[in-house]
């Protein structure tokens, strides 16, 4: 990796971090043009101002809508050769993105790496007090990296970065997936456990822009994306998976999750972990969604698994839209999704006929935030584990509540737009309604099983598709069908991510190594399907 250890020099980071926008967050945090003053605080704050988390333009139009939505149809795609080609210009900024900073992605790697070599330099006594930035970051690197590894698979890691820590030139080696995952579950624990006690500091709370220097929400956090990573492992290494997710389960008190407070009506905006958007952003995915296009309706989402149950989040995920003729406008009278069968043809002349995205939550919301983790699927998370391991009562009752709080996270998210009036969320009554007899947890616990991954499915959503693609390659939930593309080698979606070919310039000693497993058709370790 010479390209990244020779870009994430301290005197590019520094140009890198300093080009942050001017007064782009509330006064109660740091400034991002002043993240960057020789500080841990400076370095968590630029590490948490990540565009890679953030809905924004670069990273919904150019990677996701292009790779992980397409893969596990969260998103509309328009039909082509090319469509489950991966975009190798676009998976290189990404891949990039997590070493080193620009004004894409935060770079979270390299700036932990500098922030190792300012904590080492410390004496004892100031290491205790400033230990708090380096588990704040600790579990922002590993929920990151942990992403990178779902896509790809191996990656290089602990020698990336080497610069910073060293101030020598090392091409880093591919670390093994496997063994990447078990250093990010035993950093996690590590992390929660610390944040158990840890008390927050004044310059930590102006800091964290994503948490507000909560420290509960810290441990929830790093509690929550273990109980992630587990999950995603568990068909690989059940025993593993089983031991701790249970004993996480069965002591909430010693670790508690992002989990809504087990409250359907629950309040994502001070529950779940989400990075709000920054202060002076005007920004919509108006664009992001359009230029595809990818603002249309994904067919088996709302034609197969919503309608049938009349699934009470339609009105706050998608518009009616409709057909313009001679002038006038005139909207479909009812939801309906473009078939995905449609060829190119087909879908250019029927276009108009057929639902989108919400405008006032999606399409034209300035302040739709981050998802990092939510309570929604935390509780798919114990739902699938009490139905695998435990009472499928409790198994029942955890479903129930993540459907219900999945209800209540998209009438939150519709409501964020404040310059267009917000869809009413319908009563307790018709969700109530909906859970038991729309989407009810019963037969088999197979099928109950493949209830639960359906709907965690659809709450990912296009924003979260990254999830949305390792789980479906997890658990082959939903059951999809995609149409054949005609270009050769490529006519399904792959089921991984191969190596950009900067990556593989740059340090092609280190992916000589890999090279014979870099196939789109190879799977990530816990894909066991």
């Amino acid at each position: 990796m010479k390209k990244f250890t020779i870009i994430t020099s301290f005197c590019v980071l520094l140009l890198l971090v300093v080009s942050g926008c001017k007064k782009s967050l509330d006064d109660k945090y740091e400034n991002p043009e002043k993240a960057f003053d020789g500080s841990l605080s400076g370095f968590l704050t630029a590490i948490l101002n990540n565009d890679r988390v953030r809905p924004s333009y670069w990273n919904v139009r150019t990677f996701l809508l292009m790779q992980p939505a397409v893969y596990s149809q969260t998103a509309y795609y328009p039909f082509s050769s090319t469509m489950y080609q991966q975009n190798d210009s676009y998976s290189d900024q990404y891949w990039n993105n997590f070493y080193y900073a620009n004004s894409n992605g935060s770079g979270p790697l390299s700036m932990y790496r500098a922030m190792q070599v300012l904590y080492n330099s410390m004496d004892s006594a100031t290491k205790v007090t400033n230990r708090i930035y380096m588990e704040a970051a600790r579990v922002v690197l590993y929920d990151q990296a942990s992403q990178v590894v779902d896509m790809w698979g191996d990656m290089p890691f602990t020698e990336a970065g080497s610069l910073e820590t060293s101030s020598t030139i090392v091409n880093a080696k591919f670390d093994s997936q496997v063994d990447l995952y078990k250093t990010f579950l035993d950093s996690l624990a590590v992390a929660a456990s610390y944040f158990k006690t840890a008390a927050s500091l004044s310059a930590f709370t102006r800091a964290d822009i994503l948490s507000s220097g909560s420290i509960d929400k810290w441990q929830r956090y790093a509690n929550s994306i273990r109980l992630r990573l587990l999950m995603r492992m568990s068909n690989y290494d059940e025993t593993t998976a089983q031991t701790a997710i249970m004993e996480m389960l069965n002591n909430s008190a010693a670790y508690p999750l992002v989990d809504g407070n087990n409250v359907a009506n629950y309040s994502p905006g001070t529950s779940d972990i989400l990075l709000k958007p920054l202060t002076n952003n005007i920004n919509s995915l108006k664009d992001g969604l359009t230029e595809l296009p990818s603002h249309y309706a994904p067919d088996y989402m709302l034609n197969t698994v919503m309608l049938p149950a009349n699934d009470p989040r339609i009105p706050a995920m998608f518009d009616k839209y409709g057909v313009t003729i001679k002038d006038t406008f005139y909207p479909n009278a009812t939801y309906q999704a473009m078939p995905i069968s449609f060829n190119s043809s087909q879908q250019e002349a029927n276009y108009g006929k057929y639902a989108i995205w919400d405008s006032a939550t999606f399409l034209v919301n300035a302040y739709l935030p981050g998802i990092v983790i939510t309570a929604p699927e935390v509780n798919f998370i114990k739902a699938e584990a009490y139905e695998r391991w435990g009472s499928t009562a409790s198994a029942k009752a955890a479903y129930d509540l993540a459907v219900k709080q999945s209800v209540s996270f998209y009438y939150y998210l519709n409501a964020t737009n404040t310059s267009i009036a917000a869809v009413t969320k319908p009563s307790d009554a018709v969700i109530a309604d909906f859970v038991d007899n729309g989407v009810a947890y019963t037969g088999s616990s197979a099928n109950k099983l493949s209830e639960i991954w359906t709907q965690k499915w659809l709450h990912f959503g296009f924003l979260q598709s990254i999830q949305a693609w390792a789980e479906y390659r997890r658990t082959g939930y939903p059951q999809l069908t995609f149409p054949t593309a005609t270009l050769a080698g490529y006519t399904t979606p792959p089921t991984r991510l191969v190596y950009t070919s900067t990556e593989k310039a740059y340090n092609a000693e280190n992916y000589e190594v890999v090279q014979p497993k870099d196939l789109r058709t190879n799977k990530v370790f816990w894909d066991v399907n």
